[in-house]
């Protein structure tokens, strides 16, 4: 991280004229080209100056951007041929989608002439179904078993059928281990023919199974857990299970679907609030299917509730239900999950979450605004004082008056925000705790924003 924090917090400033960003381009600091990287509106002689940038690095900051715009990243594949490869891996932000490039680009990355170059490009998180369904009948087996991981959904039926009869062995088991949850020959092949392979868990888990297969993996005492989550493990040996001395055995007979809710308290099963589960995929499978989800979310088992809380598609009488459940993870994966969680629901755990991730929910949608300025500009709490100045309604009167808070945190949000009045700005700008929110509020004069590269050694 570069000392120079008022440098660092201009590259991020919305405002910042072509010139000052240049100035900071031209120091070669990796953190500060980093930021540059991700402005909100990079200035076009800006950009034009990092596409065409001496320093390779300086060239894959702007590739791997995602909010840098798709056509942008897209000229990069106009340089050296080296830089096709960050082109290709492209940004893949936190629990969002970056923006595609533009189809002639991936057309060009698909042809490109080094395979690793191709191979990341049908792999990328951001490339679009669109560009990858075509690939289900391309020459090179890479790309089919990639069109099987990532679009088999939308693909027709007979794109499916040529897929699970591909003549490359790899194909042909990335193409049953789509459709082995309906079909009992193709999880049986699998299992008999890959024995150690990576993905034997997950069959055991989705496959279908016939009673001799069942009998034959309940011998594999790795197995037994997510075997024991299989619909299709006969219920009888399911149910021989449910004493398992293993903790997590028990915790995946409780889950079944099957059973009622008298058949899972009689079972010695245990959540705690900290374990990390992955969801139940047989609820996930049902997530359009109110009935499904309602038994979830008024169920007394954590992980179905924490599963259906995760669905979209989850009935809003549950939603209401679940956004009070005891259960933090639950009211965590609702508001992460559901497009319609409370308000309420998000401020609260924002405020009173332990948990790392609670941070980004004030970035939802959903995530209040209005009003906020009279709940909490006198609040105790520093972290509700300061979301006082997300309320529009929020006067430069009030954002004044928060800048000069006992809190550092909550001077330099107030530093930040654009209502600030500019004489008191500019003193926020020479104190250390709130330089870096100062120096990226837009509402800066640029002539500030020159004499800040001055005192921090910017070369002009």
């Amino acid at each position: 991280m570069t000392d120079r924090y008022g440098a660092y917090a201009l590259a991020g400033n919305p405002a910042a004229p072509a010139d000052v960003l240049l100035r900071l381009l031209a120091l070669n600091d990796r953190s500060i080209t980093h930021r540059l990287s991700y402005h909100a509106a990079l200035p076009d002689e800006v950009a034009e100056a990092m596409l065409t940038h001496p320093e390779r690095w300086v060239r894959h900051l702007l590739a791997d951007s995602c909010t840098a715009a798709p056509e942008l990243r897209a000229r990069l594949l106009d340089g050296p041929a080296s830089d096709a490869m960050a082109v290709a891996i492209g940004p893949n932000p936190y629990r969002i989608q970056a923006p595609p490039l533009p189809d002639e680009a991936y057309e060009r990355l698909l042809n490109h002439e080094q395979v690793n170059v191709r191979y990341e490009t049908v792999n990328a998180a951001s490339t679009p179904d669109h560009v990858l369904v075509p690939l289900a009948g391309h020459a090179d087996p890479y790309f089919r078993r990639a069109v099987c991981r990532h679009v088999w959904h939308l693909l027709d039926a007979d794109a499916r059928s040529a897929l699970l009869a591909d003549p490359d062995q790899a194909v042909r088991t990335a193409a049953s281990l789509q459709v082995v949850d309906q079909d009992e020959e193709r999880t049986e092949e699998i299992v008999r023919t890959q024995a150690d392979a990576w993905h034997l868990g997950e069959v055991a888990e989705r496959g279908k199974l016939g009673r001799a297969l069942a009998e034959r993996l309940m011998a594999d005492e790795v197995l037994l857990a997510r075997l024991a989550l299989n619909p299709t493990l006969p219920a009888d040996l399911a149910a021989g299970l449910a004493d398992h001395e293993d903790p997590a055995v028990r915790l995946a007979v409780s889950a079944r679907p099957e059973l009622s809710e008298d058949e899972r308290a009689a079972i010695d099963w245990r959540v705690d609030p900290e374990d990390r589960l992955a969801g139940l995929w047989w609820v996930w499978n049902a997530r359009h299917d109110p009935e499904t989800l309602r038994r979830c979310a008024t169920s007394a088992h954590t992980w179905l509730r924490r599963t259906a809380a995760s669905c979209p598609g989850l009935p809003q009488d549950c939603v209401e239900l679940l956004a009070g459940d005891a259960d933090f993870a639950v009211r965590l994966l609702l508001a992460e999950g559901h497009p319609e969680a409370p308000e309420e629901l998000l401020l609260d755990l924002y405020l009173h979450g332990t948990h790392r991730a609670v941070g980004s929910l004030i970035s939802r949608p959903r995530f209040p605004a209005a009003g906020l300025a009279r709940r909490f500009a006198d609040a105790p709490d520093p972290r509700a004082r300061a979301l006082a100045l997300r309320d529009p309604a929020a006067t430069p009167e009030l954002v004044e008056r928060l800048s000069r808070d006992p809190d550092a945190g909550v001077r330099w949000a107030a530093a930040y925000d654009p209502r600030v009045p500019v004489p008191r700005l500019l003193e926020l700008l020479t104190d250390s705790d709130t330089l870096s929110g100062a120096a990226a509020n837009p509402a800066l004069p640029p002539a500030e924003m020159y004499a800040l590269l001055d005192r921090e050694g910017i070369p002009r």
